[in-house]
């Protein structure tokens, strides 16, 4: 199917505005209004669409708001087995990213449904692409809802049994340029998953209280002794919200839910030089990212939770981003 770039507008009518790319699947920007009523874009994006870039630019752009699968984070030693087979796949020095050489972050999906105020993406990721097996239907819908949050559910099913995790790496500032260092963060989270020189998982937990990854009161994310986080969070079972990010400039609070076990939070010391929205400036650790997702490395660690999708069943990753001003 050669399918062409295609950019959708969805809006709600509390001023949320999403552009969505069918090139990744990719979340463009995200309007939202600030204390002032001013519409300020809290995800990092581009001038131009995602889609009118070339290789060189999609071998750069850190998966700026797009789907990423069909395994997002990563998976250790290039391979992993089910039922006694073993599956290769593309790695550099035995890591395993986001699916692969190109992933579902840099295929053009097809836009399914559109309505004012959501779209519905659908991407067929064929048997041992990327090696993974088994033919793989995946869906994404992205969704402004009436209590002004963004909704993004992605739903898969497969005909062989193989490893899923999907998620949406959205990059956030809530101030719309600059750092994220002055924002205020909460993780309803008391220990995160350690990880090596590669970051790739022990398979050990450790507790979050009084380390620098202690995120369980509201605290600003500059503080004493951070250093960036691109790290693994297990999540508590907790109904209310999984995370809440804040910036007193703009008054904007955005909480984060999702059925997911745990948040990959990553802060980028820089992002690339790449023409952003409006011309946005962007300084030392410019946004933050929330992957909702599996436990990192599933496929190859029997102590942790399965992520194997089986026929007849339908994988499900609901993740909500809901915006409130103060």
């Amino acid at each position: 199917m050669n399918l062409q770039p295609q950019v959708i507008t969805i809006k709600n009518s509390k001023g949320l505005e999403a552009e969505i790319s069918n090139l990744g699947a990719s979340l463009l920007s995200l309007k939202v209004l600030d204390k002032e009523n001013n519409p300020i874009n809290v995800v990092v994006g581009l001038e131009k669409p995602v889609a009118y870039f070339g290789q060189e630019y999609l071998n750069n752009y850190n998966c700026l708001g797009a789907s990423v699968g069909r395994w997002a984070g990563r998976i250790s030693g290039g391979k992993f087995e089910i039922e006694g087979e073993e599956y290769p796949l593309y790695n550099e020095d035995g890591v395993h990213l986001h699916g692969g050489k190109e992933g579902f972050s840099k295929k053009y999906w097809k836009m399914e449904k559109v309505t004012k105020s959501s779209v519905t993406l659908s991407y067929f990721s064929v048997d041992l692409e990327e090696g993974y097996p088994g033919n793989l239907k995946v869906t994404v819908h992205y969704e402004l809802t009436e209590n002004n949050a963004l909704k993004i559910v992605y739903k898969a099913t497969t005909d062989k049994t193989t490893p899923v995790n999907l998620t949406n790496h959205s990059y956030f500032n809530l101030e719309g340029y600059g750092s994220v260092l002055d924002h205020e963060l909460e993780l309803k989270s008391n220990k995160y998953v350690e990880l090596n020189e590669k970051l790739l998982v022990t398979g050990n937990f450790i507790e979050t209280q009084k380390t620098s990854y202690d995120f369980s009161n509201k605290s600003i994310i500059g503080k004493i002794g951070f250093t960036g986080l691109d790290d693994v969070f297990v999540l508590n079972d907790d109904p209310s919200y999984k995370a809440v990010l804040s910036s007193s400039k703009t008054g904007i609070e955005m909480k984060v839910h999702t059925n997911q076990p745990t948040l990959v939070v990553y802060t980028p010391i820089q992002l690339p030089d790449l023409p952003y929205k409006n011309k946005a400036n962007f300084t030392k650790y410019a946004a933050i990212c929330f992957e909702a997702e599996a436990y990192p490395d599933a496929p190859n660690q029997s102590d942790f939770p399965s992520a194997l999708l089986k026929p007849n069943e339908t994988y499900r990753n609901e993740t909500v981003f809901e915006f409130l001003v103060k």
